[in-house]
């Protein structure tokens, strides 16, 4: 256990450009690029690189694609991890992937839960494992989105994490639910809560006013990016306080025992 873990975490909140990889990706190289030795992890809004396309036949990658070989040189190049999500191919089936990577490895999770008021379950497959990442001592759980909602999902049994992301396109029609719902995840699994969710108007006609936030396991928040702009904030999290908050207050010790199936 390190309690001297420090970790820097950069929200990225941007405004994606309907179905543009191209100008998606040149928009993040300068963000990344700004942001070298400035910070450690990069978080981007879901489906940074087309927005919430359900294209996903026309606009699906394989590992070796684009969009994940230029993440992985920049993360390299800008010594960096970076994490968000992308519409992936793999084995005839499309998912909604989320990657965090660092100068040395990759990770992928894929989204649970997906949307189907918005048909994201007609285009994509279901992922059915977590994804939890040890990066610069802190343990850490990537979600997307509509994951947020459910949480079963999101247990933190036995303290597995410290730090749990949800990268998102959560239009402002529904943004109480996004604000409410992220200090919960925090308060009930006694960890650090990061969502970062994009802005502007999609391709369908969404308006999302962002709203990104860190939240710490008290359920006070450390930024929240209130103005439907693009901008970028990194915030400072600390392992000590963690661990001293767990140990005085274990409430996590009383959880319920249950098996997902």
């Amino acid at each position: 256990m390190n309690d001297d873990a420090l970790l820097r975490i950069s929200l990225v909140q941007m405004d994606i450009q309907w179905e543009d990889k191209p100008a998606n990706l040149n928009k993040v190289k300068g963000y990344l690029s700004g942001l070298s030795g400035k910070t450690d992890l990069v978080i981007l809004p879901e489906m940074f690189s087309t927005g919430f396309s359900m294209n996903s036949h026309t606009l699906a990658e394989t590992v070796g694609g684009q969009t994940i070989s230029s993440l992985q040189n920049w993360s390299k190049e800008y010594d960096l991890a970076i994490c968000g999500s992308y519409i992936a191919e793999e084995k005839d089936q499309y998912f909604n992937r989320g990657f965090f990577i660092t100068p040395e490895d990759t990770y992928f999770y894929d989204k649970r839960h997906l949307f189907r008021m918005g048909d994201e379950s007609k285009s994509f497959s279901p992922g059915n494992r977590q994804c939890i990442i040890e990066h610069k001592g802190f343990n850490i759980c990537l979600l997307i989105c509509y994951d947020l909602r459910f949480p079963v999902w999101a247990r933190n049994v036995d303290n597995r994490y410290d730090l749990l992301l949800y990268v998102a396109n959560w239009p402002q029609s529904r943004i109480k639910v996004w604000r409410t719902l992220l200090e919960a995840r925090a308060l009930e699994n006694l960890s650090y809560v990061c969502g970062v969710n994009r802005v502007g108007t999609d391709g369908m006609g969404l308006y999302y006013n962002g709203q990104s936030a860190v939240i710490d396991y008290k359920g006070n928040r450390l930024s929240e990016l209130t103005e439907p702009v693009e901008i970028i904030e990194t915030v400072e999290i600390s392992k000590k306080g963690l661990n001293l908050f767990r140990n005085k207050f274990p409430v996590w010790k009383d959880a319920d025992d249950f098996a997902l199936r």
